[in-house]
């Protein structure tokens, strides 16, 4: 059953918020059963779906997933392959870290990649601990060493505008910035299971714990100057796995709450007030392990109907 405000709230929300009028997309990538990569329009209905293989059984395997500039999805359909595929479901890319560049043998597996403006595909492979960038012909360009402590276990990475690496290590539970020589410059430890962080456009660091069960917005000077923990304010909806996040044009957070069980929506986009003023909840298609997900920008969303029309 799916939480909802009082119908009079949220109708003053969506009147003033930016973005009820907009062409919004949204990208999923759920597993724990489910398996699927889809594209739905805002009230979840799918436009594509494709069916994917799916991790071992209990675990989830999607915790990553791209729109590129192309209008393909970079994503991965297990532990370790990252793809490339078409809107016609065609392969066109794929890199296997469990096999490529001296990982054959090792127990390695990957939580987060980026497609770079150079066509280089930056992947994280956790376990061996390493940041590599490969071209397409699967040859590593560029190699960083995550270090040691745990930090090669990750979940999250985002690629900064300065070039740096902002990366969550889920045990011991810190979210570190790399610059382009693996020097670890700035570090916020969580004491959880952290998932997700981004830098924002103000410079703070928003960062979902995990199994913290919150987000917070910590300065570079590591305040905490903003933060929802276990429930959203004035609502019954409550925080599970958090996950994902997105800053988006209109100045609100999107937050992945994942694992929070059938009463609770997969996404939320919140104000400054914490309010929500949007909400994912699709338990039918993507269950309780929805972790991988994206927003697209109306230009996005433009881009992606347009190429499904003409499939």
């Amino acid at each position: 059953m799916k939480k909802v405000l009082s119908g009079l709230f949220v109708l003053i929300l969506l009147m003033v918020n930016t973005s009820a009028g907009e062409d919004r997309l949204v990208v999923v990538g759920a597993s724990y059963g489910k398996n699927v990569l889809a594209i739905c329009d805002s009230k979840g209905e799918v436009l594509w779906r494709f069916d994917t293989a799916g991790p071992q059984k209990g675990h989830a395997g999607h915790h990553d997933v791209h729109l590129l500039p192309n209008g393909n999805l970079l994503f991965h359909d297990s532990w370790t392959k990252t793809r490339e595929i078409t809107l016609g479901k065609e392969v066109v890319w794929e890199y296997d870290s469990q096999t490529e560049n001296g990982n054959s043998g090792k127990k390695v597996d990957v939580h987060a990649f980026a497609r770079l403006p150079n066509g280089d595909t930056v992947i994280v492979e956790s376990g061996v601990g390493r940041i590599i960038h490969v071209n397409r012909d699967k040859k590593i360009t560029r190699e960083i060493s995550l270090g040691t402590e745990g930090r090669q276990k990750t979940r999250l990475m985002r690629v900064l505008e300065n070039g740096h690496y902002l990366v969550c290590a889920e045990r011991p539970g810190v979210v570190s910035e790399y610059d382009e020589a693996g020097n670890i410059v700035w570090e916020y430890p969580t004491n959880t299971r952290v998932f997700g962080a981004i830098r924002l456009k103000n410079g703070n660091t928003l960062i979902c714990t995990g199994s913290g069960n919150s987000v917070i917005e910590v300065t570079p000077e590591k305040e905490i100057v903003w933060e929802i923990t276990k429930q959203v304010p004035g609502t019954e909806v409550t925080l599970g796995w958090m996950t994902d996040l997105q800053e988006l044009p209109n100045g609100n957070f999107a937050l992945g709450n994942c694992h929070a069980g059938e009463d609770n929506p997969q996404i939320i986009e919140v104000n400054r007030e914490k309010q929500i003023v949007w909400q994912f909840d699709e338990w039918d298609l993507v269950g309780n392990g929805l972790a991988s997900w994206q927003i697209l920008t109306p230009e996005q969303s433009a881009m992606v109907r347009k190429k499904l029309a003409a499939l």
